[in-house]
């Protein structure tokens, strides 16, 4: 029984990380699911194709190289690196070690140096960025909304993922020595970057060694699972979540602005014409609201957007608004309808008191917004944050006529004059009168 010793408490650990992370991930589910269905329309091919250069091949990435790059390399890592965890999951249920070793012969070795060449630049990487959050005066790592935890989160996930580069190094360099010591440790051929660790290692005894390779080994599995579950509650879920967000990316201009259905239909029945898109089945029971107040008045796919959000603040860097002193941050308006989301999806009570409007989003933020699509162009990610400002904005001003007095009247011309000043549509092109005709002034009518 104590030779399955080992096996049993892997076992376990891993069911109940499975367990952990299965619970958190319906949560995760049920917040994203407090918003309106729908996603976004698109061809399989568009979506494939979009989801391969944005979420993949991380194109929009590489507007500002270095970032980019060393971005590249954690991923790449991420992803390769990983393969190797299906050998630790083999060996953690069979009991064996390095079971893949004697399949593959020397095809093993060179494996092995890949994933070492991949986790020593990760490593590396990650060092770089550490330094660029905490030493370097980028703004967009100091703005107000990250403080505390979500400074905490990016600085932590760096940390843990060095401290796991480093045990699979220590792992190799120990299992190398191992090898001429104890025939249960396979032949792996040279790793030319944990060699150059083998003299931290050499005076130790077998027994030491062993409890330093099987460590680094339970280091790592553990450190692997513990991950899994940590960015399920972390910026980190885009890792996942960047792949579903890019496949429902939407494929209009970014300038277009999505008209609310049941208003189109309102103006073309009253101008007495049809409506292209076709009419509005009429609404029974009570209406709905006009405009977005809290996250059930969202789109699935705007809390979707909220939960894949990487906190890079491109998307604020690049704001007017932000840019001028405004209070508005686009990467905020997303950390605030993910945290708003997340509350309702554990407490299940309703509105609990609170909505996305006021309590997590004032007005001066929304009415700051210009509307120039930069956050969307600017995101890695295809989020769009300001479609939703403009549901809120849309709120704001219908169901609570609570817009700027300045913007009131600038409706109210629009409304009466055809445009956002107070004069006749027939005197819309005066202005252009003195370029006419040699300078000669006339009067130019619609």
């Amino acid at each position: 029984m104590m030779e399955y010793v080992e096996q049993i408490i892997f076992l376990g650990v891993t069911v109940l990380f499975v367990f952990l992370i299965a619970k958190r991930v319906g949560i995760i589910r049920k917040a994203i699911g407090l918003g309106k269905p729908g996603m976004p329309q698109g061809t399989r091919s568009q979506r494939f194709r979009e989801m391969m250069l944005v979420a993949f091949g991380q194109k929009k990435m590489f507007k500002n190289f270095l970032p980019a790059f060393l971005h590249l390399f954690i991923y790449v890592g991420f992803v390769v690196i990983n393969i190797e965890v299906l050998e630790f999951i083999i060996d953690g249920l069979a009991g064996t070690h390095r079971i893949f070793a004697p399949y593959l012969a020397g095809f093993y070795t060179v494996l092995m140096n890949i994933f070492e060449f991949l986790a020593l630049s990760v490593l590396l990487a990650c060092v770089i960025f550490l330094i660029r959050r905490n030493v370097l005066s980028i703004g967009r790592f100091r703005s107000r909304e990250m403080k505390g935890w979500p400074k905490l989160d990016g600085n932590l996930i760096l940390i843990i993922e060095i401290v796991l580069m480093l045990a699979i190094l220590t792992m190799n360099a120990t299992d190398q020595l191992l090898q001429d010591r104890d025939p249960y440790y396979t032949e792996t051929g040279t790793l030319l970057i944990s060699s150059t660790m083998l003299s931290l290692f050499e005076g130790m005894s077998t027994e030491a060694l062993v409890f330093t390779e099987r460590f680094a080994w339970w280091f790592h599995i553990v450190g692997i699972l513990g991950f899994a579950l940590y960015v399920t509650y972390s910026k980190h879920l885009h890792i996942f979540l960047s792949f579903v967000n890019t496949w429902y990316s939407r494929f209009e201009a970014k300038g277009k602005m999505e008209n609310m259905s049941m208003v189109t239909n309102e103006v073309y029945s009253m101008l007495g014409l049809p409506n292209p898109a076709g009419d509005t089945p009429p609404v029974e029971g009570e209406i709905p609201r006009f405009g977005a107040k809290d996250v059930q008045d969202l789109k699935s796919k705007n809390i979707l957007d909220a939960y894949s959000c990487t906190e890079c603040g491109r998307c604020t860097a690049e704001c007017p608004a932000n840019q001028t002193g405004k209070l508005l941050s686009p990467r905020a308006i997303m950390m605030a309808v993910r945290d708003r989301a997340e509350e309702l999806a554990k407490s299940g009570d309703g509105e609990n008191g609170k909505s996305l409007l006021n309590d997590y989003i004032t007005k001066e933020e929304l009415n700051a917004c210009t509307s120039c699509n930069a956050c969307v162009e600017a995101c890695p990610v295809n989020i769009n944050p300001l479609e939703i400002i403009l549901e809120m904005r849309r709120y704001i001003s219908m169901e609570e006529s609570g817009s700027p007095a300045s913007w009131n009247m600038m409706f109210q011309n629009i409304e009466t004059s055809f445009s956002p000043w107070k004069f006749a549509p027939t005197d819309r092109f005066k202005w252009a009168d003195k370029f006419n005709n040699g300078g000669a002034e006339t009067t130019v009518t619609d």
